[in-house]
């Protein structure tokens, strides 16, 4: 009986490495679940012990965009469903696809699998260009030789992510453009309107007010130093990047962040419905419920969010049912455990999933619609404000000087 040399989380975080017998893949993968592992990599070994795994020359690709992935993988969905071979249908790929990487993919693929891997392993040595959620539904299709299902449903996940990116992008976009385009007319204001005023305001031989003051002395100091304003806009930016990724800066955001009204609801509901979508997919596709959160986990990005899962799926695989270890996270919508709760004791989770990614995304948009409405006075607002706070600086001189 072949021996398959495996890695495995042990309570979702010691990573543990072990050996045993199986008749096939499926089989190991299936011991070391009832050992209470999450297996990560399973490879079978020979005789004299050494991996049967090829040392071949794996040539390095370049990661592809959420949009080149779904090109990609539709393409690739398409000729598969159609019974065109794996080999030739990335042949297919590498000759006639438009985008020069994807022809670079499908040919180091074609090779990796020429050369005895299956296309699941091959993927998986590209964890950085698929992405764990990928691999894992692409295993468990070949596992269940069902690929071409497992494709179709990648498919629906990726235009779905690709979705939700956009709106959510999109409702972001409007006020960080009239932010940076009020930073730029103040910019412009202090450097050259207020120092024009400079001379007319010292023949009044009064104190300026502070605010005039304040503004006026910034006006200059940027005008004398003005190589540092770019250095200032790109500080700027570059600094909020680097805070949004920093991981103890990013938990400290992704904590509060939950508590701002309407905020919260819009990066809750854009966490859990790819999280539910690749929950549902996972599972339809037969895999274990311990192994559908973690894969689930992964497209979470908030960090709070994140942390509580992992907690679920540490109860799950002690033996708690789904709902009541997700229930217990206090993260999740009620409606999204109740229906969850109600697949579970009526034996129709994956149905019950499905209707709840339904319910996420009509939320989600009008979530997305309340927060476009509500932005637009806010920013009207902030650029009064702004307006508001020059208007003053350049005019309570004027006025004083009328004082009797």
């Amino acid at each position: 009986m072949p021996v398959y040399n495996y890695t495995a989380l042990k309570n979702n975080k010691e990573l543990i490495k072990g050996s045993l017998e199986a008749s096939t893949h499926k089989e190991a993968r299936e011991l070391i679940r009832k050992m209470g592992y999450l297996p990560t990599k399973i490879v079978e070994t020979n005789k004299s012990g050494s991996s049967t795994e090829k040392k071949a020359d794996f040539k390095k690709i370049k990661k592809m965009s959420l949009g080149e992935r779904v090109e990609f993988t539709s393409t690739f969905q398409i000729l598969v469903q159609s019974g065109i071979p794996v080999i030739e249908a990335l042949t297919f790929i590498e000759n006639d696809a438009s985008n020069k990487k994807l022809k670079s993919v499908a040919q180091e693929l074609r090779r990796q699998i020429m050369l005895g891997s299956t296309f699941a392993d091959t993927i998986a040595r590209y964890p950085d260009v698929f992405g764990q959620i990928y691999i894992g539904l692409v295993r468990a299709g070949e596992d269940a030789g069902e690929l071409e299902k497992t494709m179709e449903r990648l498919l629906e996940l990726l235009k779905k992510e690709e979705n939700i990116r956009s709106r959510v992008v999109g409702a972001l976009m409007y006020p960080v453009f009239v932010i940076l385009l009020a930073m730029l007319v103040t910019t412009v204001m202090l450097v050259f309107v207020f120092p024009a005023f400079a001379e007319m305001f010292d023949t009044m031989d009064k104190e300026l007010p502070w605010i005039t003051k304040t503004l006026m002395d910034a006006g200059v100091w940027l005008k004398t130093y003005w190589p540092a304003i770019p250095l200032i806009f790109g500080t700027v930016i570059f600094g909020s990047m680097f805070l949004l990724r920093w991981n103890p800066s990013k938990r400290i955001i992704d904590k509060y962040v939950l508590k701002i009204p309407l905020i919260n609801k819009l990066i809750q509901f854009s966490n859990f419905s790819n999280f539910v979508s690749v929950m549902q997919v996972a599972y339809d596709a037969g895999i274990p419920v311990v192994d559908c959160l973690y894969l689930s986990n992964i497209t979470l990005t908030n960090t709070t969010l994140k942390d509580k899962i992992s907690l679920a799926t540490t109860d799950v695989q002690q033996g708690k049912h789904l709902s009541v270890a997700l229930r217990a996270t206090k993260a999740m919508p009620g409606m999204i455990l109740f229906m969850i709760a109600t697949g579970e004791q009526s034996g129709r989770l994956g149905e019950m999933m499905y209707q709840a990614t339904i319910f996420i995304d009509k939320t989600l948009d009008k979530v997305i619609d309340t927060m476009t409405k509500a932005i637009e006075p806010i920013m009207l607002i902030v650029i009064g404000s702004i307006v508001l706070v020059l208007a003053l600086a350049l005019y309570l001189p004027l006025f004083q000087s009328y004082e009797i």
